[in-house]
């Protein structure tokens, strides 16, 4: 590069997940022969999460294995492998695990979120969880082993269900039970939550809704109404939670942990810190977004072009987004598709059967092909596979 470390901008991106990594590729294919900006993406693993495959993994399929340095060959940007131990805003350094401190002017801020282990006693002791590969392999190995009995899918949200009717289908030896406070798919259109509710019988999946969880157990859980489910197996789905790091770092949060955003994703707090995908608390005028890949992706290559526009001495554009569509699996051939008005609520418009699951596995697909387009072509239209509407910013000029 021409230009020296000292003239250098340095952006920081925590979390090489769906968001970080769009807005790292997006950053640095823009500005790779300027030689006036450096990007490091700081993960905890070197090779990608796809989360949206977690249940399969934890059913003992294949799924590829992705390597984030092998996607940053030649973009420019550096991959550091570590766990994130601090951030300090004032300062504006980031330290990982193995006390190596790193500098930056601009941070995004994208370490996502995880399940919540900390509300119910005994979930992080005894229950599995879909995180990451290794806890949904830990799984598989242990259906495997076992061979039969009773498998709790303790909450009954999407990735519950995905995860209960894909261990259903694959073992047929086990009776899966779904529990979880609200009906399977209560968001979706009564037609979309027929074919749901068919599917789940179909495989053989119990499911009781209305219950609250009061404690995993080495072999079951207890349920807050005195009643129990002996299980062989426990899968925790219910709900998730993001790192401490921001509010120990005094950054504006809201009562979940998450950064609180301006219209640009930037932190209302600190302007030289932009948060994307989960770890984000970002406000659109039908109300807070939730988490989810479809949303992440846009977030980190607005964040990235909000960054540009700023080093530019321009003011970064807002960020608009809806959301397109709610694609379930029920196993590996049958799938529900929800279409849905930007704010999320339900269309009429609905797939079901081996057309949705084609459908799914469409939108769904490796953002391996996203990002290598991204490194080549970061200017070219709607480049992410997840669905949503967003409206870009076009031009960094």
């Amino acid at each position: 590069m021409n230009a020296t470390a000292a003239q250098q901008h340095e952006v920081l991106v925590l979390g090489a997940g769906y968001a970080g990594l769009s807005a790292a590729i997006q950053l640095a294919a823009r500005t790779r022969k300027r030689g006036n900006l450096r990007v490091t993406v700081v993960g905890a693993h070197d090779t990608f999460t796809e989360r949206l495959r977690l249940h399969m993994t934890a059913t003992g399929q294949d799924t590829a294995e992705l390597s984030i340095p092998e996607l940053l060959a030649g973009t420019g940007a550096h991959f550091v492998r570590g766990w994130v131990t601090a951030v300090d805003a004032g300062a504006k350094t980031v330290r990982v695990d193995d006390d190596r401190v790193l500098r930056y002017d601009t941070l995004v801020y994208g370490l996502g979120s995880i399940a919540d282990t900390a509300s119910v006693p005994g979930v992080a002791d005894h229950a599995h969880l879909l995180d990451d590969p290794q806890g949904a392999a830990a799984l598989a190995r242990r259906l495997a082993r076992q061979g039969g009995g009773t498998v709790a899918v303790v909450g009954s949200g999407l990735t519950g269900v995905e995860a209960a009717a894909e261990i259903a289908e694959r073992h047929p030896e086990y009776q899966v039970v779904l529990l979880g406070r609200r009906e399977p798919g209560a968001g979706l259109h009564p037609k979309a939550r027929a074919h749901l509710d068919a599917s789940l019988a179909r495989l053989g999946v119990l499911v009781r809704c209305g219950v609250e969880v009061a404690k995993v157990l080495p072999d079951g859980v207890a349920l807050k109404d005195g009643s129990g489910v002996p299980a062989a197996a426990v899968l925790w789905t219910g709900g998730t939670r993001v790192s401490p790091l921001a509010a120990a770092a005094g950054l504006t949060v809201d009562e979940r942990g998450r950064v609180v955003t301006d219209g640009t994703l930037r932190s209302v707090s600190h302007p030289d810190v932009y948060a994307v995908g989960d770890a984000a608390a970002v406000r659109q005028g039908y109300g807070m977004m939730h988490g989810t890949c479809q949303s992440g992706m846009p977030t980190g290559v607005h964040a990235a072009l909000s960054i540009l526009r700023v080093l530019a001495g321009k003011e970064p554009k807002p960020f608009r987004f809806g959301y397109y569509h709610t694609p379930v699996s029920l196993g590996r051939g049958d799938a529900v598709v929800q279409f849905t008005r930007p704010d999320g609520s339900p269309r009429r418009i609905v797939l079901t059967g081996r057309r949705a699951a084609r459908y799914k596995e469409t939108v769904t697909a490796s953002p391996w092909p996203t990002f290598a387009r991204m490194k080549k072509m970061p200017t070219s239209g709607a480049f992410w596979p997840h669905g949503g509407r967003y409206t870009r910013n076009r031009s960094t000029k």
